[in-house]
């Protein structure tokens, strides 16, 4: 559901630490050197367009209540082509683990098995798909890797992280 409500960043900052910006050479994980935390964007008039065009699950969707607020949670959520994304802040690495966080992600990934959506939760360079049954640690996935479900049925029974150029598209495990 598209939010009908307009919530705004106010205070929070935590995409500018967990998100990567090209256009400043600046990456995942770290502060952007523009970024006061707790109080915004020092360049924010002329800040990059990918910033400007950026906008966490959060804000944009009112199914997503005050506790997922970045700034409250440790968790910048975002969409991907597969599936949903959940940034930790590397401070509060297991803050995903955390309640009520942990039970909607667990969720997000029952009703993502039945759709072929995915669930990655990214803490620091690690990403851990997470699925009804389990949770598979995947270690660093480079620019040049995905993710490779392996699927009885619509049931996720692997996961492996193969270079792009390697996928079979025709084995029938939908890359991620």
């Amino acid at each position: 559901m598209i939010s009908s409500i307009k919530r705004t960043c106010g205070d929070c900052t935590l995409c500018c630490k967990v998100m990567a910006i090209e256009a400043l050479a600046k990456p995942a994980n770290a502060w952007c050197r523009h970024c006061k935390p707790g109080r915004g964007c020092a360049i924010y008039a002329e800040r990059p367009t990918e910033c400007e065009n950026f906008a966490c699950l959060w804000l944009v969707n009112d199914l997503l209540d005050e506790r997922w607020k970045p700034s409250r949670s440790k968790l910048v959520l975002t969409t991907s082509k597969d599936g949903i994304e959940v940034r930790s802040d590397p401070g509060f690495p297991d803050a995903w683990r955390k309640q009520p966080y942990a039970d909607d992600i667990r969720a997000w990934a029952v009703e993502g098995e039945t759709s072929n959506m995915t669930v990655v939760v990214i803490v620091g360079q690690r990403m851990i798909l997470v699925t009804p049954d389990r949770e598979f640690d995947l270690g660093v996935v480079g620019p040049d890797e995905r993710i490779v479900r392996e699927l009885e049925g619509t049931k996720v029974v692997g996961a492996a992280v193969v270079k792009e150029s390697e996928i079979d598209t025709g084995s029938g495990a939908p890359p991620t």
